[in-house]
């Protein structure tokens, strides 16, 4: 079972990402995220939230308010109330937009999903991202474009099925050795050996 998060940043292409969800995910909205499940045509489990962006709250579905002065964001606590329910594994739409603080905020959030053996991903129309510090196989098309991009300086980075591979490379933080390569067999692979990578499928 899959908590999906829908939060409040940029979405557009609905019908592209309604293919993504699954009739079993449980479905919290975030705020303005309400906003994007009604244009997806789903209907959230639950609303999260200080309702400082969504005006009008359903009184028909489950939600939990707290005061705006908070020291989290509406997304962490969506995120906290599903692993309360007890997911482990998380997909976050709208997490991606023109506010980049939230941006930042919530990719540098699935640090925290991997330091406790969570599941996350983050989508939107031209991306899907990842982290991992051990193993990971994307299961992407030929010609498909992955980056990997350190969160902290990685070691031992060997990549497979990429038209650039690495082997047992080091990636350090702010350069861009791992950006922009191509998928020439599935599934893509990498593996670590000691730090922070993030993983991530983009398209134009």
């Amino acid at each position: 079972m899959r908590a999906v998060i829908l939060t409040g940043g940029s979405m557009h292409d609905y019908s592209y990402i309604k293919q993504f969800l699954s009739p079993d995910d449980f479905i919290i909205a975030a705020d303005s995220g309400y906003r994007h499940a009604e244009a997806l045509g789903v209907c959230p489990h639950l609303l999260a939230g200080d309702f400082d962006s969504l005006q009008m709250i359903p009184r028909d579905i489950e939600t939990h308010r707290v005061p705006p002065e908070k020291d989290f964001t509406d997304t962490e606590l969506a995120i906290d109330l599903a692993r309360g329910r007890g997911y482990k594994h998380f997909l976050l739409l709208g997490a991606i937009g023109t506010r980049m603080d939230h941006t930042l905020t919530n990719i540098l959030q699935l640090t925290r999903f991997l330091e406790v053996g969570e599941q996350a991903e983050i989508l939107d129309e031209h991306n899907r991202i990842w982290i991992t510090d051990s193993v990971f196989e994307v299961e992407a098309k030929v010609g498909d474009i992955l980056s990997l991009i350190p969160l902290t300086d990685c070691s031992g980075v060997t990549s497979g099925n990429l038209a650039y591979p690495l082997r047992d490379a080091e990636l350090k933080v702010g350069y861009g050795i791992g950006v922009s390569n191509v998928v020439t067999a599935v599934p893509a692979k990498v593996r670590l050996s000691g730090g922070k990578l993030l993983v991530m499928l983009c398209r134009d």
